[in-house]
């Protein structure tokens, strides 16, 4: 990432072809593509300019911000922007909400992608 507080980021895409793929195999795939996956400052910022990119069934995660842990692993939790189903811990006051949460690493779900990037401009 660039080393100052402003950038853009070139070539938004939500990941739509990569629904039901978990996030350990997402990244190799990004990264195949010339693609670098969205943190998640990214991705609010995006939807924050763009807020039809976020739909029922078509949101994403932002791998890009994982974490390290002490022994330079990533992180099993999975940083991801979608929209609530009002359901759970939720709530049904919360239903069609935008939430950010996380998910584990290993897991697909048929309504998350994986939020990238072709560039980062300084």
């Amino acid at each position: 990432m660039p080393d100052r507080p402003l950038y853009l980021v070139a070539g938004p895409d939500r990941g739509d072809d990569l629904l039901n793929w978990s996030p350990d195999e997402a990244l190799p795939e990004l990264t195949r593509r010339g693609r670098t996956p969205f943190t998640i400052s990214e991705g609010i910022s995006w939807l924050l300019q763009q807020p039809d990119k976020l739909e029922p069934n078509r949101c994403f995660m932002c791998i890009g911000s994982r974490l390290t842990n002490a022994g330079g692993r990533l992180d099993a939790r999975t940083p991801a922007i979608w929209i609530s189903g009002g359901t759970g811990r939720d709530g049904k006051d919360r239903k069609d909400a935008p939430k950010v949460g996380w998910c584990w690493a290993g897991n697909r779900h048929t309504w998350l992608g994986f939020g990238s990037t072709t560039g980062r401009i300084a």
